[in-house]
């Protein structure tokens, strides 16, 4: 199951939102086994705006990974900062394509 989120954050408090993102990305790959990717980048143009790629093994991976007390605390501490948040369920070119890791 793949994923692409979009969140757009309050510019405001853009370097507070970095962190608690990184903290919650790097919970959910250390501690959950099926959760395959989470690569996230912000627009170059407009640094408040982020594309995260969301990878997991199946729906009830990406079930587990939703209500995760990790994912959960990232809701509660960015719920004034996150103004737009639109997630699509997308399907890759090529099944089984893995990426390269460097």
């Amino acid at each position: 199951m793949v994923h692409i989120a979009k969140i757009t954050v309050d510019p405001l408090k853009l370097e507070e939102y970095k962190k608690i993102l990184q903290e919650e990305m790097e919970a959910s790959l250390r501690l959950e086994k099926d959760v395959h990717v989470l690569y996230a980048v912000w627009d170059k143009e407009y640094p408040n705006q982020f594309t995260i790629l969301e990878v997991y093994k199946d729906k009830e991976a990406y079930d587990r990974h939703f209500n995760s007390p990790h994912l959960q605390k990232y809701f509660a501490e960015t719920k004034e900062m996150v103004k737009k948040l639109e997630i699509s369920e997308v399907f890759p070119l090529i099944e089984g394509i893995q990426m390269k890791c460097i």
